[in-house]
């Protein structure tokens, strides 16, 4: 069984102008998003500015995460599992950050590839191993060279696979061929998740069970729908979604993330404020040709 299948929304973490994590805008970004669709929530994790939490931090962000999706998710009538990113370029401190994702009650666990010390791909299976061991929840492989230096290759995805508790991947090369040989050496038991907005058909045409997504923070409800109608065999429409988002999306990621989604969502009255640095706000040029597409798109 996948941890989820559909949507699962790589959350933005909110700050005051103080810089603290401000939790009446995260409680209230995590009401929408469950009342609006989503399949899962996946706290801290690139979108969620993990790198510039502390631990405590971390840990109270995932907790108030479960707590919020849990009380909202049982009014709706469903449960949404929160998969907390505990990822990170230390293999120890990865694992007591990963122990402490479980103890606020995460349903699973994300862990991206360790990035700078470029491990060979037997680093990252000695790495995974362990991180793996002392932790009890589900495990998200996390792939993204591009944020990395280094790319999971399938017979290594292949390998970390046969680890009882590592049952997904969240890819995000963009090499097809590349999802297409993990789907075909690791099974159907192996969860493959897109990483990236712009090609969730494409994985999903591979096998994929769904998106772990950026703009699913603005508009959970319409890529719902599009994993949703393309699993119902309606992969016209599914489609016709999948390009109707690609101008938002080249606007959101032109600066990065999560600077402009965070625009996106202030926009959209959730008061993110900031981001921590070193990001900075987009500039204003992009702000109002993102605003103007997002009037356009009905967003606002």
């Amino acid at each position: 069984m996948p941890i989820f299948t559909g949507l699962g929304t790589a959350i933005c973490t909110p700050f005051e102008g103080t810089g603290k994590v401000n939790f009446t805008a995260y409680e209230k970004l995590i009401q929408f998003q469950v009342e609006n669709g989503v399949d899962a929530i996946v706290a801290c994790g690139t979108t969620g500015e993990a790198s510039t939490l502390s631990l405590e931090e971390h840990a109270e962000v995932v907790r108030v995460a479960v707590a919020t999706a849990r009380t909202v998710g049982e009014k709706a009538g469903r449960k949404v599992p929160v998969v907390a990113g505990a990822g990170g370029n230390d293999t120890y401190a990865c694992r007591n950050l990963g122990k402490a994702c479980q103890e606020a009650g995460a349903d699973a666990l994300m862990y991206v590839a360790p990035y700078y010390n470029k491990p060979s791909q037997r680093g990252l299976i000695a790495h995974y191993t362990k991180v793996a061991a002392s932790v009890d929840l589900p495990i998200v492989v996390y792939n993204i060279q591009g944020r990395t230096a280094i790319n999971i290759q399938p017979k290594t995805m292949y390998e970390l696979s046969k680890i009882p508790n590592i049952v997904a991947v969240k890819e995000a090369s963009g090499d097809f061929g590349q999802v297409a040989e993990i789907a075909e050496r690791c099974g159907e038991d192996f969860a493959i998740y897109s990483g990236n907005d712009d090609y969730i058909l494409p994985i999903l045409s591979l096998g994929g069970k769904g998106v772990i997504s950026t703009i699913g923070n603005i508009a959970p409800q319409l890529i719902h729908d599009m994993v949703a109608k393309y699993f119902a065999g309606e992969t016209a429409e599914s489609r016709k979604i999948q390009l109707s988002i690609l101008e938002l999306l080249r606007l959101i990621f032109e600066e990065g993330n999560p600077v402009g989604v965070k625009a996106a969502l202030n926009l959209m009255g959730f008061g993110m404020g900031g981001c921590r640095l070193p990001l900075v706000p987009i500039a204003d040029d992009l702000h109002n040709r993102l605003e103007a597409e997002m009037k356009r798109f009905g967003l606002i």
